[in-house]
């Protein structure tokens, strides 16, 4: 006697969690999708749902959005009523308490895009960028209480090109997630927990606007690193005298001198010095004005060799 399909219900709000969604669907009943309440977007403050909102109702798909998870019977009720006996959490973007982990049979199981216990937290993709780490990956744990502190059922590292941002690596993660998270399920009856060793765990909290904020006294490695890290939100952000600047195309150069001193304004860009080495800036994009190359900026601006960015440093607590 065939046993009847795993039945899902799929917590997710952003775009890279569509096409892990959408991997579940191709071998499982998904019975249920819950998504991050809509939210005003744009000038006009539209109200937007979420791309798996939006996706899931696309696909005519059950849609909840419940606005608090800690003491909601209804959803709670909503989600037992869905029959899932498993639930799937990929950036969803909540904690779930306790109560709710044990709904389903097989409780919950999340994609995170790191190798557990490194980079526990919100901003896994960014802070490996940042950090200058050459290889992440995705970690299928089964949720617990705690933040990302459950057990490890499957992991698969990834090399991360030097060239890869934010963005290219979210996709590059979006796709193994997609693939193990299918495989996890497949295997959901046999699967072995494996402890994470806490001693070893790392931290990515969410960004803050200024973690954008270059440190022209970082070597020039670590200033383009954090400028991957930092691509999709909230982007690289220097300041000449007080303005704001929004940088793209960062390379790491040759060239020596004072941290933010402008060294070379050319038809390849604008190099400026770091704490060590210097940085070649491709485009600039003063505030409230289009993205424009670094070097006709420069002329504009009346920017030249010896010219100092303004150094900023983050405060000390």
């Amino acid at each position: 006697m065939t046993s009847p399909p795993l039945r899902v219900a799929f917590f997710g709000s952003p775009a890279f969690a569509v096409p892990v969604l959408d991997a579940i669907r191709a071998q499982f009943p998904v019975v249920l999708v819950v998504a991050q309440p809509d939210k005003p977007v744009g000038r006009g403050l539209k109200l937007t749902p979420p791309p798996v909102a939006a996706h899931a109702q696309a696909l005519g798909l059950p849609l909840a959005q419940p606005k608090k998870l800690r003491g909601n019977a209804e959803f709670e009720a909503t989600l037992r009523d869905s029959g899932a006996a498993v639930a799937v959490t990929c950036a969803y973007g909540k904690i779930l308490p306790a109560s709710l982990l044990a709904v389903p049979r097989y409780g919950f199981l999340n994609t995170h895009t790191s190798l557990l216990p490194a980079y526990r937290g919100a901003a896994p993709i960014q802070w490996a960028l940042i950090n200058g780490e050459t290889v992440t990956g995705t970690t299928i744990m089964q949720t617990d209480p705690g933040m990302d502190t459950g057990p490890v059922l499957l992991q698969e590292a990834l090399p991360i090109e030097p060239a890869w941002t934010s963005v290219e690596l979210a996709d590059a993660l979006a796709t193994q997630a997609a693939r193990l998270i299918a495989a996890a399920l497949e295997r959901v009856d046999t699967l072995t927990p494996t402890p994470q060793d806490g001693a070893l765990a790392t931290h990515a909290p969410m960004l803050v606007k200024e973690d954008g904020f270059v440190r022209w006294t970082d070597s020039a490695a670590q200033i383009v690193n954090r400028s991957r890290g930092v691509a999709a939100w909230p982007q690289t952000t220097a300041f000449l005298n007080g303005a704001r600047l929004k940088l793209t195309a960062l390379t790491a150069a040759e060239g020596h001198g004072q941290p933010g001193e402008v060294l070379r304004v050319d038809e390849t860009g604008m190099t400026v010095a770091a704490g060590a080495g210097a940085v070649r800036i491709g485009a600039v994009q003063p505030e409230a004005r289009k993205a424009q190359p670094a070097s006709a900026w420069a002329h504009a601006a009346g920017v030249t060799p010896g010219t100092r960015l303004d150094v900023w440093e983050p405060p000390t607590s």
